[in-house]
């Protein structure tokens, strides 16, 4: 039997996973960390990106979080983040609407608080591209 570990994902608006895993793979700010049962523990703050939860049996569920904080307990795994969503819930057209914007602020700049603002936007966009380009490959499939 494999070892696992609980992982609770929640957003501000909602809990976005709870359950049983083998392996989570979040985007921390040093870069990317894999987490098994029994890591020690650790609290750290993530980047946009996808989180990867891989389920006992193999299935993997993909996640899209805008940054947050990681905390590792030895059995628990909890993601806190403002905004998170499965890859199969993100529409694909609004986000390139917003990375085409957020690309068009930074070409046209009217002061750095506007080019900031478009950078994380597109950094943001590109996150969840990402996201939806996992499920495609069918990396995302869920159950829930």
């Amino acid at each position: 039997m494999a070892m696992t570990m609980h992982v609770d994902i929640v957003s501000a608006e909602k809990e976005i996973f709870s359950g049983t895993a083998e392996f989570l793979l979040a985007p921390a700010e040093q870069g990317e960390v894999g987490i098994l049962p029994r890591h020690s523990e650790m609290l750290c703050m993530l980047t946009p990106g996808q989180v990867m939860v891989r389920l006992v049996g193999g299935e993997e569920q993909w996640i899209y979080v805008a940054g947050g904080i990681l905390e590792v307990q030895p059995h628990v795994v909890t993601i806190l983040s403002d905004t998170a969503e499965h890859a199969y819930d993100l529409d694909e057209a609004k986000i390139m609407e917003a990375k085409r914007k957020a690309q068009e602020t930074m070409a046209n700049r009217s002061s750095e608080f506007d080019y900031a603002q478009a950078q994380a936007e597109l950094a943001e966009a590109v996150a969840q591209l990402r996201a939806i380009e996992k499920l495609r490959k069918g990396k995302g499939r869920s159950t829930n």
